[in-house]
C-alpha cells in the first residue's frame, strides 16, 4: 500500500511539474524589440556568425533561442519558434548556389518575421521584410559591396521598427553591420580570435546606433 500511495505521488508531482512548466512557456509576455543590450546582442550575434560558419545548427539554435528569449522579452514557446524558423531559414539558404534556390527560405523567413511582428512598435509587412532579408544575403554572394547590402539592411530595420530609411542610425546599424561580416568574409579559413573580438566591437557599434534610434 506505501508503494502505491508512493507511486501516486510521484504521478502526481510529474503530472503537476508538467503543468507548471506548460503554464510558464505560454505565458504571454510583453515582448519589445527595442528592448535589447546593444553589448549583449553584439556578443549573441558573434556567436551566431561562429556557429553558421561552423554548421553547428545546434548551437545556431541555442543562441537565437537566447537572442529572443533575454533580449526581445518573447515568451518561451514563442521564443522556440522563432529560433526554429531562423536556424531553418540559415540551413536552407546555405547549401545554395542562385537566388532562385535559395528562395528555398524564404518561407522559414516569413515565419520568422511573423513572430517577430508580434513585438515591433509598428505593425509591417512580414512578406516585404522576408525578401529584403534573402536579398542581402544573397548579396554576399553576388560580389555586392557591402555598403551596397549594408542598405538593405537599414531597409529591414526600418521596415520592421517603422523609422525611415533615411534616418542616420538606421543607416549607420545596417552598414556597420555589413562592413562586420564582410571582415568575416576576407578572412575567410584565417580567421582568428582577435578577429572575432573586432568583429563584436564593430556590432556593438551598430547596435548601439539601431538603439538609439528606435528607442524613442
Amino acid at each position: 500500500m506505501r508503494k502505491l500511495i508512493s507511486r501516486r505521488r510521484v504521478i502526481l508531482g510529474t503530472a503537476a511539474a508538467a503543468v507548471l512548466v506548460a503554464a510558464y512557456a505560454g505565458i504571454p509576455r510583453q515582448a519589445d524589440l527595442r528592448a535589447f543590450d546593444p553589448a549583449e546582442m553584439a556578443r549573441l550575434e558573434t556567436a551566431m556568425w561562429r556557429d553558421y560558419y561552423d554548421k553547428r545548427y545546434a548551437a545556431l539554435f541555442y543562441h537565437l533561442y537566447a537572442s529572443t528569449r533575454t533580449q526581445f522579452g518573447f515568451s518561451l514557446l514563442r521564443s522556440l519558434h522563432i529560433a526554429f524558423s531562423a536556424a531553418e531559414a540559415a540551413k536552407m539558404f546555405q547549401p545554395t548556389h542562385s537566388r532562385q534556390e535559395a528562395n528555398a527560405a524564404l518561407p522559414a523567413l516569413v515565419a520568422y518575421y511573423r513572430d517577430y511582428a508580434a513585438a515591433a512598435p509598428v505593425a509591417f509587412d512580414v512578406e516585404q521584410a522576408a525578401r529584403l532579408e534573402l536579398d542581402w544575403w544573397q548579396a554576399r554572394r553576388e560580389a555586392v559591396g557591402p555598403r551596397d547590402y549594408g542598405l538593405t539592411i537599414a531597409r529591414v530595420a526600418a521596415l520592421t521598427y517603422g523609422k525611415s530609411v533615411d534616418d542616420a542610425g538606421i543607416r549607420h546599424f545596417g552598414v556597420t553591420r555589413a562592413d562586420a561580416m564582410a571582415f568575416r568574409d576576407a578572412k575567410g579559413e584565417a580567421i582568428t580570435e582577435a578577429d572575432w573580438v573586432a568583429i563584436e566591437t564593430k556590432l556593438v557599434d551598430a547596435y548601439q546606433s539601431l538603439k538609439a534610434s528606435v528607442a524613442h
